[in-house]
């Protein structure tokens, strides 16, 4: 899930998961700086990929 908050005449972004039951993970934040749309750059979308692929890692360890 994403929110986009503007502050300062700035905007925002806060990327979340909820799919785990015990938290809400907050993968990334980052200030949107786009010139040419709404597209979130590649280098966010693979940085919160990668947490959350961290996260989902740490769930399968500690369930075992």
């Amino acid at each position: 899930m994403e929110v986009g908050v503007p502050f300062d005449t700035n905007t925002y972004r806060a990327i979340y998961t909820t799919r785990f039951t015990d938290a809400i993970y907050v993968l990334h934040i980052f200030q949107k700086k786009s010139k040419t749309g709404i597209k979130t750059p590649k280098k966010e979308i693979d940085l919160i990929k990668q947490r959350l692929k961290q996260i989902e890692s740490k769930k399968k360890e500690k369930n075992r």
